[in-house]
């Protein structure tokens, strides 16, 4: 049985839970959300919590995912997420204008990314104390879907993948990166 599968879902005060055949819908203070139930797999709502069910070992894979997706979904609509991108290198910079995100990033112009539906931005530069007038931008992407999020974030580590000598690049916050020795720095 999964371990995930069978740990209840607390539904916090001011959040509804609608469950159909094929999707659950929930509503909270920040927004509503659909999720996919997978064949197999039931959920019952009872005194402020959520439990998911599966038929049989058949559908085993996905007990846990569907338990996992209807928790994003009320944590969501409930509080929702944050994820930071640090933007690291000389001369890298970004601004939020509005729904679109231009970046400078080294290249001969400058980068547009247009923010989809249910994603904020905000960009902040700090100073890294490491040298004189150095400046790190640090983009704080939120919303409440966090699978979109996630898309959102991997896209904009895209546009420059972090150097493996340097660290330059548009990187997560919260991720290490280890960095390779130089040719002189064995």
């Amino acid at each position: 049985m999964s371990r995930v599968g069978k740990k209840p879902i607390p539904i916090p005060a001011g959040v509804t839970v609608n469950i159909g055949d094929s999707e659950m819908e929930v509503k909270g203070p920040k927004g509503t959300l659909k999720t996919p139930i997978p064949a197999g797999v039931t959920f019952k709502q009872e005194e402020g919590t959520l439990t998911a069910e599966r038929a049989g070992d058949d559908v085993a894979a996905f007990h846990g995912l569907a338990r996992a997706l209807a928790n994003n979904a009320v944590v969501g609509v409930t509080e929702g997420f944050t994820k930071d991108m640090d933007i690291v290198g000389v001369g890298y910079k970004a601004d939020v204008q509005g729904k679109k995100i231009v970046f400078s990033l080294g290249y001969s112009h400058p980068v547009e990314y247009v923010l989809p539906d249910g994603i904020e931005a905000k960009a902040e530069r700090v100073n890294t104390k490491t040298s004189i007038n150095q400046y790190q931008t640090t983009i704080t992407l939120s919303g409440i879907d966090k699978q979109k999020l996630g898309q959102v974030a991997a896209e904009l580590n895209r546009l420059r993948k972090p150097d493996a000598y340097k660290g330059k690049g548009v990187r997560y916050a919260d991720k290490y990166y280890r960095l390779k020795p130089g040719k002189t720095g064995k």
